[in-house]
């Protein structure tokens, strides 16, 4: 038996594991109880890789479908041949836009597959690449370009004496607000250890409101409301860091003229919370040292996402929440890029009017890119333009995907639908016309870059201290197989249709605020992806070399990095005041209030994350499911009683766009008038699946052009106005 270093790449947390090896054969995996960060944490998603390496439905080859649905085995070579043929035939024909990718989750952890993929794009001549950041979190994009950012980052959960958690539940997510470095840890020592004070505003008492000293269980989709509201107490009350405000930040008087509206008592009967607790949140965060704010996939999916996202950023800037001249940077970076942090702001910039105009909506490139909400309207509608071939990158659209009758439709209606999977048990894999068998995270590489580069993302994400680990591939992959990298197929793509590679590395810009060298590969001598790893971190502060000495990760802090002082006569500030987000702001104030809106759809639909299962993955290991195969409908016993269902009923819940069924289960935490469901789960609408094995496609409750965000094109897919009722009679197929 053997040990050998891993890093777990089935979330963003990136985990370190350490594997044991009975023949060169994973029999068990745990995680590394001497990694300085981690501590040994681990979840069951990593520790199951032991069972997905060698699923039943893993894909060893990759498979072709036949005209009469049947799919076959075919060789990787052949497949690429034939790809890159009916992709030379379809851009005569349409031209390079006809072609476009869809990157799913799990691409960013896999740091070698984008670079080549846009590279291979570039070449082509398509702009049409479009992934989940904009059906997730696009506000995490928009709101920084309209705000600005602030140069020298921002302060660190780890020294906070306070933090709010807007739509975020990161003891379950993994991401977003408390590190993803063992975030139960994390969070009870800062709470009983260092006497932080949790904010948290969530419809329902997740895992993290718990911990929280005030616990605001706002109606689903009035997140603006309340922040505008806290907003109002700070400034009202001088709670401010005027010196910071002043010296750093424009639009104050018109942010404060815009949230004056927003009193502790309307938004108390908005929003259905207390007054009192309205004002001791505000008061908590604004009275703390140092601290910060994070919002996640709930809140940015509830309407108004980059409002809530610009919001934070106002209440960050208010508070002096960024680090200042003199201050150590927490973490300086490891493999990213060389940076030279300043108390200074950059300046804002556009958040759409990029580039690409789609044909649908009047939506625009953005900050987040191309909105994916928009994918399957532009396969669908005929004319110049339109998406005829579409690549799938570790992505699931028929769940993930809002709208599940119309991307059904789309998907079907693709002359050319590749997917890069290593299992077929993706729903959406079984309407492709290759699946490409790719292999698994045990059988290649990894570095932790992306999750260092996440600090870049939002506040509260990635790293707050310079760790860095990179791991070989612990296992070869069987002899009988044909696997693949993700890169690889590009790579392979590009040498068939006669394109050239400029290798780029994509995470410069975000540390140097400047646009990134571009290497060209050899289109004759394949590199591996340790090579390709080189070229992502030529920029590193600590040289990957360096990094592959400690196989079980390491703390690079032998070097102090400190925030310079602001640029002799440097001009830019942070915006308070964006036009289009006071002009959201007076919306918001003037509409009538969310829950009076939908006569005859008394509850709202929220989104929540599964802790055993990411998204779409793991639905099909018995041991990822341990208590629900299904997605249960989650709400309040009082509602439940009065509408005479128990926990395990079958019931009907129906928004205006659609009707799915589901699951009732009870839970005394959540907000009444709530439904608390997970996305990702259920199946392909056209087959008649059971519910109670499978579970429910929320995704076809939600309409793509209703109550869409007129920028990044993200419809509501939470907070999701629904009608429910009783199913009688064993009914367990889905409609």
């Amino acid at each position: 038996m053997t040990k050998v270093n891993a890093i777990c790449r089935s979330c963003a947390a990136m985990c370190p594991l350490v594997v044991e090896l009975d023949n060169n054969r994973p029999v068990n995996i745990i995680g590394d109880k001497d990694n300085p960060v981690f501590h040994g944490y681990s979840c069951i998603k990593g520790r199951e890789m032991v069972n997905t390496l060698h699923h039943p439905d893993r894909l060893y080859k990759s498979m072709k479908r036949l005209p009469n649905g049947e799919f076959v085995e075919i060789g990787s070579e052949q497949a690429l041949d034939e790809i890159a043929e009916r992709l030379q035939a379809i851009i005569a024909e349409h031209g390079p836009r006809a072609v476009a990718t869809y990157a799913g989750t799990f691409i960013f952890t896999y740091p070698a597959t984008q670079p080549v993929q846009h590279a291979w794009m570039d070449a082509l001549g398509t702009p049409m690449r479009f992934t989940a950041a904009s059906i997730d979190q696009p506000g995490k994009a928009i709101a920084p370009a309209l705000h600005g950012s602030w140069q020298a980052g921002a302060q660190v959960f780890d020294d906070a004496d306070t933090w709010m958690l807007v739509g975020v539940n990161p003891l379950v997510a993994k991401s977003g607000g408390v590190p993803n470095q063992n975030p139960a840890k994390r969070l009870k020592d800062a709470v009983e250890k260092n006497g932080m004070q949790l904010v948290v505003i969530d419809p329902r008492r997740s895992e993290c409101a718990k911990w929280a000293a005030v616990h605001l269980q706002p109606r689903p989709g009035e997140d603006p409301t309340v922040l505008a509201g806290i907003i109002r107490v700070i400034i009202e009350e001088q709670l401010y860091d005027q010196d910071f405000v002043a010296e750093n930040a424009e639009g104050f008087e018109q942010l404060r003229a815009q949230v004056a509206g927003y009193s502790p008592e309307y938004v108390a009967e908005r929003a259905g919370i207390a007054a009192a607790d309205l004002i001791q949140a505000a008061h908590l965060f604004a009275g703390a040292k140092r601290g910060g704010c994070t919002a996640g996939t709930g809140s940015n999916m509830a309407g108004r996402g980059n409002l809530t996202e610009y919001l934070l950023m106002c209440l960050m800037t208010l508070c002096g929440r960024w680090l200042k001249a003199g201050e150590r940077v927490p973490n300086p970076g490891v493999m990213g890029p060389k940076f030279n942090p300043k108390a200074q702001a950059s300046p804002p910039h556009k958040g759409w009017g990029l580039s690409e105009k789609l044909r649908v909506r009047g939506l625009t490139d953005t900050a987040v890119g191309l909105p994916t909400s928009a994918l399957a309207d532009e396969i669908l509608l005929e004319g110049e333009g339109q998406i005829k071939a579409l690549i799938c990158i570790s992505g699931n659209p028929l769940l993930a995907w809002p709208d599940q009758e119309k991307t059904l439709a789309a998907l079907k209606k693709l002359d050319l639908f590749v997917c890069l999977d290593i299992q077929m048990a993706n729903n959406s894999c079984h309407l492709a016309d290759y699946t490409m068998a790719c292999k698994h995270s045990l059988e290649s590489p990894a570095i932790t870059l992306p999750n260092e580069m996440l600090s870049y993302f939002g506040t509260g994400f990635g790293f707050s201290v310079p760790y860095g680990q990179y791991a070989a591939a612990t296992v070869e992959v069987p002899e009988d197989s044909d696997l693949i990298e993700e890169w690889e197929f590009f790579y392979g793509l590009a040498q068939r249709m006669n394109l050239p590679i400029e290798f780029e590395v994509a995470y410069s810009w975000a540390v140097t605020g400047q646009a990134p060298p571009k290497v060209s590969l050899d289109m004759k001598n394949k590199p591996t992806t340790d090579e390709l790893y080189e070229r992502l971190t030529e920029q590193a502060r600590v040289p990957l070399d360096r990094v592959k000495q400690y196989p079980g990760g390491h703390i690079f802090d032998d070097e102090a990095v400190y925030v310079a002082d602001k640029e002799p006569g440097w001009s830019a500030r942070l915006q308070l005041a964006d036009p289009t987000m006071m002009a959201e702001l007076e919306e918001v104030l003037a509409e009538q209030p969310d829950h009076l809106r939908f006569d005859g759809y008394p509850f709202r639909l929220i989104s929540r994350r599964t802790p055993d299962v990411f998204n779409s993955t793991g639905r099909n290991n018995p041991k990822q499911l341990r208590k629900y195969k299904y997605n249960p409908a989650f709400m309040n016993p009082s509602d439940a009683a009065n509408l005479g269902f128990v926990s395990g009923e079958l019931i009907r819940i129906e928004s205006p766009h659609a009707d799915i069924k589901g699951i009732v289960e009870l839970e005394e935490g959540i907000r009444p008038g709530v439904i608390s469901m997970s996305h990702c789960f259920g199946g392909d609408p056209e087959r008649d699946e059971d519910i109670r094995e499978k579970g429910s496609a929320i995704n076809r409750l939600i309409s793509v052009d209703r109550e869409y965000d007129p920028y990044t094109g993200i419809p509501r897919m939470s907070a999701v106005p629904v009608r429910v009722a009783s199913i009688k009679g064993d009914e367990s197929k889905a409609v």
